[in-house]
């Protein structure tokens, strides 16, 4: 197994484990963020009196984010390097997890959408940089599997930001409902809502200083300048390039709809569980945090469903994984929104290990290829991430309806935008398959 995994990550006979290792923590980094912060919507909406919609701004904010600096990103990696751009990433994401504070003083809830929208900047530059960086660090017939290694390690930084949601945070709020916290005059709310700031904005600090670390690591560790050679920039030939290629074209557009999938399915299990819970007789914060512990049962699996599908593309196409994954996704939705019970829950965690492969697969698979092109097709792949800022708040409207639809409560009829992801993301596995069988 040593020896596999070491010839995943050499090149010209040259071992790049060290370098590998420390890209694959940023992997860690930004999974962290994502899934500390899926959990925010329900505790901004409880801390400021807001509705779910208004609540879901924070995922607008946060992937927002990564949809304004992708194409930048490129641009700047292009011009510098891999390296220059991870840097970059990190001295963002540092900047904007420490503006929480200033935010925290000034208590106005758009404030906090700054600081996300800074931080998930620095988050684009990460992924822009990172993913294809990892795509160069050995042979292309290995370049799959070589992602979908390092991506194993993006969940784990996902369970830990939910368990520090969930202890850290969740937790320690204030148990009053957001019933109970409209009751409150004027200056009993604010003094709430900063005593809850103080506990939401301690992780991000902490985070923030993780980072800085980090920075200093990588830019005093020699990397490799793999496909840094040429750095002349002719966007629109580029562009037109990649616009022309079909595989990229729908990969672009699969990678969108997967995204918000998964950040519909991690964000709104928390309102999903919720209702499950409190039907049977909990209080809302136990409720919510029990929602959030099945949420850290979902990352779980999906990482232990991550590393089988690795090991499965020893023997099946990325393509055609990608397909079966798709369709069993599909299949777990539908239980999702017809179970009313604890079903529905266990089914949405196996939904999670079904979304496994899939962001580093469509990733690997538009991107092959492309050569040096694949710095901007890099940046398309990651401005998709902006379905995870589309998406949501469509969702969430859906919910905040609160009405049944015949016989099923308008939480779980709202996972029908997730089921209608999945079936995209399975079109896209098949054509590609069918494809390069006609080739």
């Amino acid at each position: 197994m040593e020896k596999q995994q070491s010839s995943l990550i050499t090149k010209d006979g040259v071992s790049l484990l060290l370098p590998f290792i420390l890209v694959t923590f940023c992997f860690a980094l930004w999974g962290f963020a994502n899934d500390i912060t899926n959990p925010m919507v329900k505790a901004f909406s409880k801390i400021f009196r807001m509705n779910v919609t208004d609540g879901s701004l924070v995922q607008v904010a946060f992937y927002g984010g990564y949809f304004a600096m992708a194409f930048p990103a490129a641009i700047f990696i292009r011009k510098y390097s891999y390296k220059a751009g991870v840097l970059m990433g990190l001295g963002l994401y540092a900047a904007g997890a420490l503006l929480f504070f200033p935010s925290k003083s000034i208590g106005l809830y758009g404030c906090f959408l700054v600081a996300y929208f800074i931080m998930t900047c620095g988050l684009s530059f990460l992924e822009t940089s990172c993913n294809p960086y990892i795509l160069t660090m050995g042979s292309k017939d290995t370049a799959a599997r070589r992602l979908n290694l390092a991506q194993c390690f993006n969940p784990c930084g996902s369970i830990i930001g939910m368990y520090v949601a969930m202890n850290y945070i969740q937790a320690k709020l204030n148990p009053l409902n957001s019933s109970e916290r409209a009751m409150l005059d004027d200056s009993e709310f604010e003094a709430l809502k900063n005593a809850d700031l103080d506990i939401l904005i301690s992780p991000y600090l902490a985070i923030g200083a993780v980072i800085i670390v980090m920075f200093l690591i990588i830019l005093f560790t020699k990397m490799p300048k793999n496909g840094d050679q040429n750095h002349d920039i002719h966007i629109m030939t580029t562009l037109k390039k990649l616009v022309s290629m079909k595989r990229y074209r729908e990969g672009v557009i699969a990678q969108f709809f997967y995204v918000g999938a998964q950040i519909m399915c991690w964000t709104f299990i928390i309102q999903y569980g919720t209702r499950v819970f409190m039907a049977e007789g909990m209080e809302e914060q136990a409720a919510e945090v029990l929602s959030q512990q099945f949420n850290i049962y979902a990352m779980i699996f999906f990482i232990c469903s991550r590393f089988i599908a690795t090991f499965l593309m020893k023997w099946l196409k990325p393509a055609v994984l990608l397909s079966i994954f798709g369709i069993l996704a599909m299949i777990f939705t539908v239980g999702v929104i017809v179970f009313q019970d604890r079903m529905g829950i266990y089914c949405l965690v196996c939904v999670s290990g079904c979304m496994s492969l899939m962001f580093p697969t469509i990733y690997a698979i538009a991107l092959k290829g492309l050569g040096d092109e694949a710095k901007f097709g890099a940046a398309g792949l990651i401005m998709a991430i902006l379905g995870g800022s589309v998406l949501p708040p469509l969702q969430a409207m859906i919910i905040d309806k609160g009405t049944v639809f015949g016989d099923f409560p308008a939480t779980n009829v709202s996972f029908i935008l997730p089921f209608v992801c999945f079936l995209i993301v399975t079109v896209y596995g098949y054509r590609v398959h069918l494809s390069k069988n006609k080739d």
